[in-house]
């Protein structure tokens, strides 16, 4: 049975170990020590790294892992990730034979302009780096409000059972926007009370699940009418489309605190 163990690094980063009890492969090590430590300890042998995109905290430990065990880094088309051994571009079908597990890749630029996720259909997982959060989403480093929202959407066309493997431990501070833009959102109050519960006992709030952030998560409830009227109400001219409620999202969030 393959199974998805959660490594803590850094101050809120997540580093997610897809394992069978024998073959493991990683998303995003960022930092090298805590994989190398999990692998130690569960007696694993990787058999690949699977990277969505550039920053140093989802890259930092490639080099160090590569160095140790001969396996391929798959990852964006792009040349600021040298380590790279198979470049991946939308829909193409990164197989793990070792773990008999078939992931799609996704573009979802946004975060940045190469970023990409995998899905796999069967385990319904999404590793979607820091495109999709708990009830929040990525800032926009390099991509466009209108390419981060078609990410989204494409993500929030999955099946609503399918568990997401998000990159950060942001949940909690997400939903505290959540609240304040959708205030009569009773799923919103649900969700900061099972996620507080689970902080309260260390343990991680993701993955969670497509259907979920669609219920909760704002940036991908731009044509709810509650949400609509109450970005309208901080400044009226703001349009009704979902772009625009996007982009006015997610300016509001740079700077809510």
């Amino acid at each position: 049975m393959l199974k998805v163990l959660a490594v803590p690094a850094f101050e809120d980063n997540y580093l997610w170990l897809i394992h069978n009890g024998e073959f493991a492969a990683v998303v995003d090590p960022g930092d090298a020590a805590p994989i190398l430590t999990a692998l130690d300890d569960m007696r694993l042998r990787l058999v690949a790294i699977l990277l969505t995109h550039h920053h140093s905290d989802h890259v930092g430990g490639v080099a160090e892992l590569k160095r140790r065990f001969k396996v391929p880094v798959y990852g964006p088309q792009e040349s600021r990730i040298a380590e790279i051994t198979i470049a991946v571009d939308q829909n193409d079908i990164v197989h793990l034979p070792e773990l008999c597990l078939e992931l799609i890749v996704l573009k979802v630029p946004g975060h940045t302009l190469t970023h990409i996720a995998y899905h796999s259909q069967t385990e319904h997982w999404l590793f979607c780096g820091d495109t999709l959060f708990g009830a929040g989403c990525g800032r926009l480093f390099e991509g466009t409000p209108s390419q981060m929202y078609e990410s989204l959407q494409k993500l929030a066309s999955l099946a609503d059972n399918t568990e997401v493997y998000c990159a950060h431990e942001y949940t909690l501070a997400n939903l505290k926007f959540a609240e304040a833009v959708e205030q009569g959102n009773a799923a919103v109050r649900e969700r900061i009370a099972n996620e507080q519960a689970k902080r309260s006992r260390n343990l991680p709030t993701v993955p969670s699940s497509i259907g979920l952030e669609k219920a909760t998560n704002p940036f991908l409830r731009c044509n709810e009418p509650e949400v609509q009227a109450r970005v309208r109400s901080l400044n009226p001219s703001y349009g009704n489309d979902g772009l625009a409620i996007f982009t006015a999202l997610r300016e509001w969030k740079n700077v809510f605190c």
